[in-house]
């Protein structure tokens, strides 16, 4: 790998929405001519949750099908399903060993799915965060792409490498943040100071990526946003302003411009005409979708050579770690 590396993982649970696309999926094109990127299937970490077997294989494979629908190219990024690589878990034992459970007990995510759960509390869900280090840094990885909700996992893969390094030697390359040039932070139509969310239980609060036109345009006409009746975009007025958002990544244009446009008209040709361009958006993602997840043979090539490239990579990394700590060579 010859230029800085990017690498990205999506649970394959539940479905992608909007916010998804317009945070990473649509950075696909521009990231693989500008890095070397790793584009991880993480399903071992969506088993620390309860999955039906059949369904997980299932959106593993759609999955991988929107990857390539959004312009993943697999001969210019490794695209590939976590649990095909076994230097995850064998990397993330060894990591297990210098983490502290003080660092994992302050965890914000686990704190949030360990409420109401007693003693009945996964192992895999507590140690959730040494894997997703186990992830990033078996790559070498320069910069991790993330929201806001998974900044705190980032920070302790960062403290973990250091910790190694400073035990072992320098082994590890300390990630870093990735920051977009452009893009906004997607929120929820229905509660605009959350994020929009493929799990959140209001179907009308997240547009899929798989929605139909028809659903896509009825969602943004239910979207929250004020009494004010006025077009701006303010602090004051979230809902409109995460709209705004919404029209500015998908069409290009400022938000200035946008708020010029529809000045003194209300909100519903605004809605309208945003519905439309979302809808013939995605239009095409979800014909190549469909294309792709009709072609099962292809897939599974894509994921088995990504499966190799990133086991090669993977390797010298688990190679160099077994031997600073004082593994014999097999």
């Amino acid at each position: 790998m010859s230029k800085k590396v990017i690498y990205s993982g999506i649970q394959p649970s539940g479905s992608l929405t909007l916010g998804n696309y317009i945070g990473a999926l649509s950075n696909f094109a521009q990231f693989q001519e500008e890095f070397d990127c790793l584009y991880c299937i993480v399903d071992m970490h969506a088993i620390t949750v309860e999955q039906e077997p059949a369904k997980l294989r299932q959106n593993a494979l759609q999955l991988l099908a929107l990857y390539l629908a959004a312009g993943l190219d697999p001969k210019k990024s490794i695209v590939y399903i976590q649990s095909h690589v076994p230097e995850h878990a064998q990397l993330e034992w060894v990591l297990n060993t210098i983490t502290y459970m003080g660092q994992l007990n302050r965890m914000t995510q686990f704190k949030d799915k360990s409420k109401n759960r007693g003693d009945n509390i996964p192992v895999g869900l507590f140690t959730y965060p040494v894997l997703m280090a186990a992830d990033i840094l078996l790559f070498q990885t320069d910069y991790v792409p993330v929201g806001e909700d998974q900044k705190q996992h980032l920070e302790f893969t960062r403290d973990i490498a250091e910790r190694f390094n400073n035990r072992y030697s320098d082994t590890f390359v300390v990630p870093e943040v990735y920051l977009p040039k452009v893009g906004a932070r997607i929120m929820s139509l229905q509660n605009p100071e959350a994020k929009m969310s493929k799990s959140d239980s209001d179907p009308n609060a997240s547009i899929f990526l798989l929605d139909p036109p028809a659903v896509i345009k009825k969602k943004i006409k239910r979207a929250v946003t004020d009494s004010i009746g006025e077009m701006a975009y303010s602090d004051e007025q979230l809902g409109l302003r995460n709209l705004i958002d919404i029209y500015s990544a998908i069409t290009g244009e400022t938000t200035d411009e946008i708020v010029e446009k529809y000045k003194g008209q209300g909100y519903g040709q605004f809605k309208e005409d945003l519905g439309e361009f979302v809808a013939n958006k995605l239009s095409p993602l979800q014909e190549r979708y469909n294309e792709y997840l009709q072609n099962k043979e292809l897939l599974e090539e894509i994921y088995r050579d990504g499966a190799q490239r990133a086991s090669a990579i993977a390797q010298k990394t688990l190679r160099k770690v077994y031997k600073k700590v004082g593994f014999l060579p097999r």
